[in-house]
């Protein structure tokens, strides 16, 4: 069972409960949001098992007693099988994120700590965790800003799974969004996060 800390709006510490309580509840937790881009611009998206859409390379709540970058560290691991090396990891933002479903009685309150980390040209080696990730694509980051600006209809991308790597065209509606979010909004600023890191 998972423990996470929980705290008050202002992200003082409170105590632990284990996960469904901090859910059930509504109480603040912390989460973080990985990002991994590489030396030639490209950043890499998940593909999510369950809807087939693309989100952060990597995500998830931040364990009791773990700080923000060991569970960037834990999260790249667990979901895409890479153990990288994230002391030079850059904090981006932190999201304060709420999403209720009162049908399920679950509550979402969550710090979202939003990295991005430059990983080797071509790195390989994945391994996915089934439950959450289908595979990665590749893409690079200008492309990508152009296709959510509407500047382009499809843009060309590398669909990564354990088997292989295949070229393939995606789309804006290939992004994960919630129903009153934007893609640009949503992804845009990683997108221009990664392009201002490597034109320093």
């Amino acid at each position: 069972m998972e423990n996470l800390d929980f705290y008050d709006e202002y992200m003082n510490k409170i105590g632990t409960e284990s996960r469904d309580i901090v859910h059930q509840r509504g109480l603040w937790h912390k989460t973080v949001h990985c990002w991994l881009y590489d030396d030639d611009g490209n950043v890499y998206f998940q593909i999510r098992a369950d809807s087939g859409k693309l989100y952060t390379t990597a995500s998830g709540h931040v364990l009791s007693g773990e700080t923000v970058r060991d569970a960037f560290q834990r999260e790249i691991l667990e979901e895409i099988g890479v153990d990288t090396d994230v002391s030079n990891a850059v904090a981006l933002d932190i999201v304060y994120w709420r999403q209720d479903k009162p049908a399920k009685q679950w509550y979402d309150r969550a710090f979202a700590h939003v990295y991005i980390n430059k990983v080797p040209l071509n790195f390989t080696n994945f391994h996915f965790q089934p439950s959450e990730v289908s595979g990665l694509i590749r893409v690079d980051a200008h492309d990508c800003l152009d296709l959510l600006m509407d500047k382009k209809i499809l843009i060309n991308a590398t669909k990564i799974t354990e088997s292989g790597s295949v070229v393939q065209d995606i789309t804006k509606q290939d992004f994960l969004t919630a129903p009153d979010e934007k893609a640009i909004i949503k992804y845009g600023y990683i997108l221009q996060s990664v392009i201002q890191m490597l034109n320093k």
